[in-house]
C-alpha cells in the first residue's frame, strides 16, 4: 500500500503531529497577490509575525499555509529560489509558536538532521523514514526547527515521540514560526526533494510522484488527537 491509502489502514499507528490544536486553523495567504504581503519587505519576517499574530487574534490558535501556493513575492529576495524559477510550495506551513513541540506522526527513523545556514533556507530540519510491513517506505520532511533540539539520524521514533521543536528567527532561516511539512516518496528522495520544497511549474506534472500533498496525513493524524 502507498501514500497516501496507507492512511485508511487500522494497522496504522497515526498520532497528532502537534498535541492540543483545537478549534479551526486561520488561513494564512502567502501567495503572491496576498493582502498579507501588501507594501511588506520579505525578509522583514518579524513583521510577517506580527501581521500574522493580529490576524490570528484571539479567534485562532494556530493556523496553516497550503500546499502548491504560488508564492513569486514571497520568495523574490530569496535567491535559491529565483535562479531556478522555483516559485510554488510543496509543503503545508503548520503556523504554531517558538518552541511548540513536534511529535512524529508515525514510528519512524531519523534519516537525516542538522541545520541548513543562510536567509530564506530551512535553519534546523529533520527528515524522517517511515518503514513498515503494511505500506511503502516514504518519508516526511520538517524544517524551520529549534537547532539545539534536533534528534541524532539513525535514532528509533515510536509513534508519538517529541523530536524537536519549533525554531526562532536566529535559527529557522529567518522565516515566521512555523513548521514547513512535507511529504517526500523514495522516488522523490532519489531526486533530491529533501532540500526542495519549492517546485518550478515545469515540474508539476510529475509532482505527485515526487512529494505529494502532504493534507492527508497531517488532517489525519490530527483528528487522532
Amino acid at each position: 500500500m502507498y501514500y497516501p491509502f496507507l492512511l485508511y489502514s487500522h494497522k496504522v499507528n497515526l498520532q497528532p503531529l502537534f498535541a492540543g490544536l483545537k478549534g479551526d486553523p486561520f488561513i494564512a495567504d502567502l501567495s503572491t497577490d496576498s493582502p498579507l504581503l501588501r507594501g511588506m519587505e520579505m525578509r522583514d519576517q518579524q513583521r510577517l509575525q506580527q501581521v500574522l499574530e493580529e490576524k490570528m487574534g484571539s479567534e485562532y490558535r494556530w493556523g496553516i499555509s497550503p500546499y502548491l501556493e504560488r508564492r513569486d513575492t514571497l520568495l523574490k529576495d530569496c535567491p535559491q529560489m529565483v535562479a531556478d524559477n522555483r516559485f510554488i510550495h510543496l509543503g503545508l506551513d503548520v503556523i504554531v509558536g517558538v518552541g511548540t513541540p513536534l511529535h512524529a506522526p508515525l514510528e519512524a527513523t531519523v534519516a537525516d538532521s542538522g541545520y541548513e545556514s543562510g536567509e530564506g533556507n530551512y535553519g534546523g530540519y529533520v527528515l524522517l523514514q517511515h518503514d513498515s510491513p503494511f505500506f511503502e517506505t516514504f518519508y516526511s520532511f520538517y524544517g524551520h526547527l529549534c537547532k539545539d533540539r534536533l534528534p541524532a539520524a539513525g535514532k528509533l521514533l515510536p509513534a508519538g515521540d517529541a523530536f524537536a521543536e519549533i525554531g526562532g528567527f536566529h535559527e529557522n532561516g529567518n522565516w515566521f514560526y512555523h513548521t514547513h511539512l512535507q511529504v517526500i516518496t523514495r522516488k522523490g528522495l532519489q531526486s533530491g526533494y529533501a532540500f526542495k520544497g519549492y517546485c518550478a511549474e515545469k515540474d508539476l506534472a510529475e509532482i505527485n510522484d515526487l512529494c505529494p500533498s502532504p493534507i492527508p496525513f497531517f488532517q489525519a493524524n490530527q483528528k487522532s488527537a
